[in-house]
């Protein structure tokens, strides 16, 4: 029996022993892999080791010691935004309103962010609600709700400065909403509405004004187009007789040298021709003749021409005696 035994737990431990191992191998697979860490772009994870911070890692394949290192915290490096809820503040002429604000911060030291603060966020509100009252409280209505820039600017560097210790930097912030009392939009409302109001009827004054001045600068455009006109046409019409007169005058001196042209080729044909003292009395005559049928009511002919005038009177009777030629039978 005992041989039978022991024969029997030889073969159990046989088969058992591989099992074990087999155990064995998975486990220290297990542990192997389990602290095997494989750190994402724009994470960091802060190792620490027996309760001390060890190191932080940054990108890539990492592997601590197991039961000795373990990963106290895995920070985010990316850009966050933290909308807080509205916060009760006080202006300085004593205008309780509700203001909420937006924050854009950046962890820049994973270190300092896991032990320089114990609850991160909620420091960061607190400090952005107390910093607000009192740049607020500096400030009267009017001024919170038209210097939003400024105010930004402010709280900016302030919650910069103080979260720098945390590994924080804050990039941005925001104030998203001011609200006033009620019975103070009431009345800002009314302001406002009389303001559009009071802006509406200087524009419509404007408008009839600008109106007005168009309408005047069209009617002295027109009246100096039309005085333009007139005195164009004036002087149009002045040059058209102007040049008609020198035409006339162009015409008759033309007609004035034909006439002495002509009188001209007349002498000199009468001197070519050598005319004698008859003919030149007898040209004279006509002449006179011509001044006769004129309106003067008395004549005086020269003495040499009587003789001339007698001379013509006798060969005109003489003439009108002679029987004319008779008709042919």
């Amino acid at each position: 029996m005992k041989t039978f035994a022991l024969a029997g737990a030889i073969e159990m431990s046989a088969i058992i022993a591989p099992i074990i191992g087999l155990l064995v191998i998975v486990i220290a697979l297990g542990i192997l892999a389990s602290n095997i860490k494989v750190v994402q772009q724009s994470k960091a994870v802060v190792i620490e080791r027996l309760g001390a911070f060890r190191t932080v890692w940054g990108v890539g394949l990492h592997l601590k010691v197991p039961f000795i290192e373990r990963v106290a915290k895995t920070v985010s490096l990316k850009e966050q935004v933290v909308d807080f809820d509205p916060q009760p503040v006080i202006t300085k002429d004593n205008v309780t309103m509700q203001i909420d604000t937006v924050l854009y911060f950046q962890i820049t030291d994973p270190k300092l962010y896991t032990y320089g603060v114990e609850h991160p966020m909620s420091a960061i509100e607190n400090l952005t609600a107390t910093t607000l009252r009192n740049i607020i409280g500096d400030l009267e209505l009017d001024q919170s709700l038209t210097s939003r820039d400024h105010i930004n600017t402010q709280m900016r560097a302030i919650l910069d400065e103080a979260t720098d210790p945390w590994g924080i930097k804050v990039n941005r912030v925001e104030l998203k909403n001011i609200m006033p009392p009620r019975d103070i939009q009431e009345s800002m409302e009314k302001q406002m509405r009389a303001e559009r109001e009071r802006r509406e009827a200087i524009l419509q004054a404007e408008g009839q004004k600008q109106s007005q001045i168009l309408v005047a600068e069209g009617e002295k455009q027109s009246a100096i187009l039309r005085a333009d006109a007139a005195k164009q046409a004036k002087i149009m019409e002045a040059e058209a007789e102007k040049t008609a007169k020198i035409l006339a005058a162009e015409a008759e001196s033309e007609a004035i040298m034909k006439v002495q042209q002509a009188t001209a080729d007349a002498i000199r044909l009468i001197n070519a021709a050598a005319p004698g003292d008859g003919v030149i009395k007898i040209r004279a005559l006509e002449a006179f003749a011509k001044a006769a049928d004129g309106r003067a009511t008395k004549i005086i002919i020269p003495s040499e021409l009587q003789g001339l005038a007698g001379l013509c009177a006798s060969a005109k009777s003489v003439f009108d005696t002679v029987e004319p030629n008779p008709p042919k039978k």
